[in-house]
């Protein structure tokens, strides 16, 4: 038995593996209502299915190769082939498919298409971590799989697919509600750290009222989103009709205003309890050695607490937004628009594709501030 090196590869490959043989990769149904009947990856045509197979088995081996540098390389090599398979496999298999269907028919992605796709996607997020890669790495990495995805998008690849179908039909309002859902996720955040900035020097200079002000703010944390949105709309209904001039703004019961409101009072507890973290873990010892040396208290804020805390303070900053781009989407309920606009539709038409319009800009958005706020915790911790 050869010596295992990575554990992580060849559970993804396993899993890649299982997803093939026990998940559909493509559902074929004569229209949106009808039961479809799933293919397999083996009837996309010979040269894709044959990468992604490929692509799985190499993940395999090289858990067994040792030497973390080579492995990386051939890692990313072999992700980039599971993904190219199976979006060519499925872009193709659909275009078959549709042929011979009626022009209501419908293919969509199966449980296995999405099981490959996180498998290559995972290991290249493992690989990128463990393997020490540097930020301009991961970008190039990152960029050129994006403009693979980008000219098989160019090139009609996947305009079988019911999900490009519905977005091609969803594309007028898609930039209008994403817009909106960037727009309360911006407001949220603002408005979060307009408010959470003064309680945390509130609480840096009496920390005797810490308890109070978190216990209160884990209890607004623990109210389910969807019923804070619904217990807004009654005061926010009554605070439109006293005064006539916040009507005239748009700001009643529904819309962004109770959505922007609730968003806020989740986002204050996460930025609160980070900032307070960051600025109560700069060492008293260091300070003092910076009031030491003449330092006045402006200085020592500027450049002492401020250079040691701002690794915490994005991290903060991280959670609050991408906690706020999720939630965001639960807004589409009250009337505030947004990527959640599409969830809810697809729900309520049992359209599953249309679903899919609305969550998966939701996934990307996170991932990007994800990204985003890492490269800025980088750059904070390379300059202390």
């Amino acid at each position: 038995m050869p010596k295992l090196f990575d554990r992580v590869l060849l559970t993804l490959s396993c899993f890649g593996f299982a997803g093939i043989l026990l998940g559909g990769f493509l559902n074929f149904a004569p229209n949106r209502l009808a039961r479809g009947v799933a293919s397999a990856i083996w009837q996309a045509p010979l040269v894709d299915a044959a990468a992604a197979i490929a692509g799985l088995s190499g993940l395999a081996l090289l858990s067994f190769v040792p030497g973390n540098k080579c492995r990386s390389i051939a890692t990313i090599i072999a992700a980039a082939l599971i993904l190219w398979g199976t979006l060519s496999g499925a872009g193709h298999l659909a275009a078959l498919l549709m042929q011979a269907g009626p022009p209501a028919a419908r293919a969509s992605l199966g449980p296995a298409f999405w099981i490959l796709i996180s498998v290559a996607l995972l290991a290249v997020v493992d690989v990128m971590q463990r393997g020490s890669f540097s930020y301009p790495a991961r970008v190039c990495v990152g960029a050129v799989l994006c403009s693979g995805f980008a000219v098989m998008v160019a090139t009609g690849a996947f305009d079988h697919l019911s999900l490009a179908r519905e977005f091609s039909n969803a594309r007028g309002l898609f930039v209008t509600e994403l817009l909106r859902h960037v727009g309360l996720v911006g407001a949220a955040t603002l408005f979060s750290l307009m408010i959470g900035v003064p309680l945390t020097v509130l609480l840096l200079r009496r920390q005797s009222a810490s308890g109070f002000v978190f216990a209160s703010l884990s209890i607004v944390q623990t109210i389910p989103s969807i019923a804070l949105f619904g217990v807004l709309i009654a005061p926010m209904s009554k605070l439109s009709e006293s005064l006539p001039f916040l009507r005239a703004l748009g700001i009643n019961g529904t819309g962004p205003a109770p959505a922007i409101i609730a968003l806020t009072l989740y986002s204050l507890l996460p930025l609160v309890r980070g900032f307070y973290t960051g600025f109560s873990e700069v060492a008293t010892d260091v300070k003092e050695a910076a009031a030491a040396i003449g330092f006045g208290a402006r200085k020592i804020f500027f450049e002492v607490e401020l250079p040691l805390a701002l690794p915490v303070l994005i991290s903060g900053l991280r959670v609050v937004m991408i906690q706020a781009i999720g939630l965001a989407s639960v807004a589409a309920l009250i009337g505030a628009g947004g990527l959640g606009t599409f969830i809810f539709q697809g729900i309520g038409q049992y359209a599953l594709d249309l679903v899919l319009v609305g969550a998966l800009p939701i996934i990307l958005l996170a991932l990007l501030a994800n990204v985003i706020f890492d490269m800025l915790s980088a750059l904070a911790r390379k300059n202390l």
